[in-house]
């Protein structure tokens, strides 16, 4: 029978969504329309009356994920079901529980680590920089998230060192005073949040009765992505039921150094017999020419998907991004695949650094000049320190560029200034269009309709206010003043970010579940890709992963590169492994900067 919240869905992501009871593992590709599958799914289930949304939990790793998805089952009229992370999940159920289980308010939760551990290094008389107690953070978030125990903990540490110049006795005082003063001051940190929830479900029968009774259906979305404490706490709140739907995909595993492991992606048929396993291989993101790049890095590693390219010349009733959809009369979406090819990914060789940057910025202001959004294009990289140069390069051409992760966009002082006045003039205006009642506020803080001239500050906090602008362009039709105000603040809070009009520049980590038109991804030398420290195989292995994950970014073009000299490297650098398993022809000089050569792709 026909269903509207079915017919916008293509034959394999049908299967996913109609699987509604038992264990089920969707095995999904980049830009195969997961995040629809699987919201289809829950609506599915809710309206076929099989779900109580009150007892569905969709649980993600990021706040941004998280209300990307309440927002998408919300216009498919589930917006009664829980989408929450991890944490967030685990630090309201122990909100409630505490006062009921250990008596008075719960712990307060640590949100920075760095303070609190320079402390921690006073009272143990051990002296530290500050790039060190970031180690020394991490290496306690990997312990805790990781489950080792005390004996392949210090297995970990004979063989790996403690982090930064400290000896294993030094670093062992220093988290021995951090636990300490926690315990002193009431206070817990995000990884002892998953610990303590866990905790108390196995300890307190009435705590797990509960839970368990609270919610029956778990789907968890970017499950190769998930840790051994996070996987035990999902095994408790299941309580050994099967209920629980899966989603991820194993090449793009790129958060193993911070406890994350596919092991449970990968095994989950062996634990759960009989489990519905669907996958997702049907690109609807990337030309074809990016799509067999992606395939040919990954070919012949342990779980990956042979992704196919699906542009206009396929099937049209397949799942694209949610961008490229377009209302049907049923209320559903109706995908339009009308990706056409714009030729093969390059791979550029640069003199160094400055020319690399130089270049790509030449490439991208000839590309806004020729139409394209400047939010449609990235500068993706390997380590945040790559960023500087590039802004430089970028604004001398006079493009505005924005680094993704440096400071976020409802921190921003101008941005919480708007977000209050809105919230303010929306308890007092009411029956006044829309687009006037908020662009009045703005043109009080300064923006108007028209960007000033050229990049800098004065542009920057324009840019800004017009994100905000442009959220009204968004708006369902109807949307009040009051509605639009609340709405803002739900999405400042969630940390969910609206689109500014400048060019991204990202780590590919910080890049993941994103995607633009047009991507560069610079820096492409051994030491930089695969980064120096990676040694082993595993190692290795994850910064193919890593560099997967950026050129799975791109949906119309893809530019690589990388420089001779530069990156704090003597003498010539060797161009990543990775390029030479890409690249299999040359061409003559693109012209973007002096001394480079460039050259297509080779197709697998």
């Amino acid at each position: 029978m026909s269903d509207p919240l079915l017919d916008a869905l293509d034959d394999e992501q049908r299967v996913a969504a109609e699987a509604l009871l038992g264990p089920v593992c969707v095995l999904a590709g980049a830009g195969t329309g997961k995040t629809r599958a699987i919201t289809h799914r829950i609506a599915y289930g809710v309206a076929s009356g099989t779900y109580d949304p009150a007892r569905v939990m969709a649980l993600t790793f990021t706040s941004r994920s998280a209300a990307e998805l309440r927002a998408r089952l919300r216009a498919l009229g589930a917006g009664a079901v829980q989408a929450r992370t991890f944490h967030a999940a685990a630090l309201a159920q122990l909100n409630h529980f505490w006062p009921i289980v250990v008596g008075g308010g719960a712990p307060r939760v640590l949100e920075f680590k760095g303070r609190l551990l320079g402390q921690a290094a006073e009272r143990a008389r051990v002296r530290v920089d500050t790039a060190t107690l970031r180690d020394v953070a991490a290496e306690i978030e990997w312990r805790k998230v990781s489950g080792a125990g005390p004996e392949s903990y210090a297995t970990r540490l004979a063989t790996r060192g403690a982090p930064g110049n400290l000896t294993a006795e030094q670093f062992l005082a220093v988290v021995d005073a951090y636990e300490s003063l926690k315990d002193e001051r009431r206070m817990l940190d995000f990884e002892d949040v998953l610990l303590a929830m866990a905790g108390m479900i196995e300890s307190e029968a009435s705590v797990a009765m509960h839970v368990r009774e609270s919610y029956r259906h778990f789907i968890v979305d970017e499950y190769q992505d998930v840790s051994p404490a996070q996987q035990q706490l999902l095994d408790l709140w299941l309580g050994g039921r099967r209920d629980l739907c899966v989603v991820g995909d194993a090449s793009q595993t790129i958060y193993s150094f911070a406890g994350a492991s596919a092991d449970y992606l990968l095994d989950f048929e062996r634990r759960y017999e009989g489990a519905t396993v669907v996958r997702l291989e049907r690109n609807y993101r990337s030309t074809s020419e990016i799509v067999d790049t992606a395939n040919r890095l990954m070919r012949g590693r342990a779980g990956a998907l042979r992704l196919e390219a699906v542009t206009d010349a396929d099937e049209t009733d397949a799942a694209a991004p949610a961008s490229a959809a377009t209302p049907t009369p049923s209320g559903a979406t109706k995908p339009q695949t009308s990706l056409k090819d714009t030729g093969e990914p390059s791979i550029t060789e640069y003199a160094d650094d400055l020319a690399e940057a130089r270049g790509v910025a030449t490439r991208i202001r000839a590309s806004i000049d020729a139409g394209a959004a400047p939010e449609s294009i990235a500068v993706l990289m390997r380590v945040n320190s790559q960023t500087a140069i590039l802004e430089r390069a970028l604004d001398e051409v006079g493009v505005a560029s924005r680094v993704r992760g440096a400071s976020r966009f409802f921190d921003q002082p101008e941005v919480r200034e708007a977000v209050h006045a809105l919230r303010a003039a929306a308890l007092t205006v009411a029956g006044e269009p829309l687009f006037k009642s908020v662009s009045d506020v703005l043109r009080a803080l300064g923006w108007s309709a028209q960007a000033p001239d050229g990049p800098g500050a004065v542009r920057a906090r324009w840019e800004s206010l017009n994100a905000i602008a442009r959220l009204v362009d968004d708006a369902p039709p109807g949307t009040t003043f009051r509605t639009f105000a609340d709405e803002l603040r739900a999405r400042a809070e969630a940390q969910h970010e609206p689109t500014v009009a400048a060019v991204t520049l990202a780590t590919m980590h910080s890049a993941k579940g994103l995607e633009w038109d047009h991507v560069y991804i610079v820096g492409l030398t051994e030491g930089m890709l695969p980064i120096a420290y990676a040694k082993s195989f595993d190692a290795i292995d994850e910064e193919r992963r890593l560099l997967y994950v950026g050129i799975t970014r791109a949906r119309r073009r893809l530019e690589l590169s990388w420089p001779r000299q530069g990156g704090g490297y003597r003498g010539e650098r060797e161009p990543s492994r990775f390029l030479q398993e890409l690249g299999t022809r040359t061409r003559g000089a693109t012209g973007a900067a002096p001394a480079s050569r460039s050259r297509p792709v080779g197709r697998a």
